[in-house]
């Protein structure tokens, strides 16, 4: 027989199997396919061809028949097998985004994703991926992987000689003897060039230098000076900041104007309300200056920027101990030491010289074990143990080790806290990279 006659009988039959083949293949349903396709991409894969298994699979997926989690649990294996290949770490996270948007996603599929951003350092997606599997499932898996994840954090290149309590996602910063604010990533909103400066609220801040105090706008321009006489200020807050005069203490408003009476201190206002001395006696006032709670104790709890009042709770000092005034009704116990509660979660108070935590109807929901604590700001407080700082949950847990000279209360994901290289910014990466709690 002629040569090339044999090649042409060849190549005929086997385009006429082919033909059978492809034949035989589209008579079958979708799940005979699907398993075709995956036994023929199964063989392959025991034989370490896993690229060749990767079309094989996809088709097989693509069906969307009663093998598809079979096909789809078999492609992820090729893809992982791949990975290191360009293009194929897309294809996975493609598929497992297919996989967590389906209506009866299977609350391990959240897991998976979480953790192959995990341990790819992409920590902001993985907790994207936990939070959505939280809001679909309400697995205890998921919520327990969640609360491992969330608390991992940066700390900012920037560093400065100290950095106030925050308030609002800023903090007044100094270095050099010289005041700025700077945001939570450390970077400047107004520069290091004043002598004293207050909190930064509604874009602006009141300052001082030399002998001259004035308000000025995030850019350092000039919006507001204070009258002849004035020679203090405290922190600025919900419109209204505390100035000296000669004769006390007065609430002036945001362009610098006081207010008719004076006292012998006035702190910064929360919630509407800021503590105040007059008589040598201590009580709460609101906005206009009329009384909350009456000036008959010997001191009001504050805090670093002044702040004492919080979820309609305040701490007051008499004969040595502090009691717990909430809604106007004073709690029968008594407490050694406290700080302010915040916007939310438990205050912290000290009792036989350790400090725990109470909630704002003075029940104990942590006990009290720490050698020092800030009350919680979120769901994060800041406690000393051992010698340095970390933070617990509300739970108690340590959950940022306790590993710095000095640290403060969170604002928007963000906290001061002092290492080895001086004040720092540490921020949770939930914070940074998108939705957050």
């Amino acid at each position: 027989m002629n040569k090339k006659i044999f090649i042409t009988i060849v190549i005929s039959c086997a385009a006429v199997l082919a033909l059978a083949w492809i034949v035989a293949i589209n008579a079958k349903s979708p799940a005979e396919k699907q398993l075709i396709l995956i036994n023929q991409a199964t063989q392959m894969m025991d034989n370490g061809i896993y690229i060749r298994a990767v079309p094989l699979l996809e088709e097989a997926a693509a069906f969307e028949a009663v093998h598809t989690e079979k096909a789809e649990s078999e492609l992820k294996r090729v893809y992982l097998a791949l990975i290191e290949n360009r293009g194929f770490t897309r294809r996975y996270t493609a598929l497992l985004e297919k996989q967590m948007n389906r209506r009866n996603a299977a609350p391990e599929v959240f897991i998976e994703a979480a953790k192959f951003h995990l341990n790819t350092s992409k920590i902001a997606e993985a907790l994207a991926v936990l939070r959505k599997g939280i809001e679909r499932t309400s697995s205890p898996e998921i919520i327990e992987l969640y609360e491992k994840s969330r608390y991992a954090y940066e700390l900012s290149r920037l560093r400065y000689d100290y950095i106030t309590a925050m308030f609002y996602g800023t903090a007044s910063v100094q270095n050099e003897g010289k005041w700025g604010i700077a945001r939570s990533d450390g970077t400047l909103i107004i520069p290091n060039i004043y002598d004293q400066i207050s909190t930064f609220y509604q874009n602006s801040a009141v300052v001082r230098n030399g002998r001259e105090i004035y308000a000025i706008d995030a850019n350092s321009n000039r919006i507001a000076v204070a009258e002849t006489g004035i020679t203090d200020f405290k922190n600025f807050s919900e419109a209204r900041i505390p100035l000296l005069t000669i004769d006390g203490w007065r609430r002036a408003s945001n362009d610098l104007e006081l207010g008719a009476k004076s006292f012998e201190y006035i702190g910064m206002y929360s919630d509407n309300y800021a503590a105040a001395k007059i008589g040598g006696r201590w009580g709460v006032i609101d906005l206009r200056t009329n009384w909350l709670i009456e000036p008959e104790y010997e001191g009001i709890i504050k805090d670093e920027l002044g702040r004492s009042f919080g979820q309609r709770a305040v701490f007051v000092r008499n004969a040595g101990f502090v009691q717990l005034y909430t809604n106007g009704n004073r709690a029968d116990e008594l407490f050694d030491d406290a700080r302010p509660f915040s916007d939310e979660g438990y205050a912290a108070v000290m009792r036989g010289g350790k400090w725990g935590f109470i909630d704002t109807d003075g029940k104990v929901k942590i006990d009290f074990k720490f050698d020092e604590a800030l009350s919680f700001s979120g769901h994060l407080a800041a406690v000393k143990v051992d010698g340095y700082w970390g933070y617990i949950n509300t739970k108690g847990e340590i959950v940022i080790a306790a590993e710095f000279y000095e640290a403060k209360s969170f604002s928007q994901g963000s906290a001061p806290v002092k290492t080895e290289r001086g004040w720092q910014f540490l921020t949770l990466i939930e914070f940074k990279g998108g939705p957050t709690l």
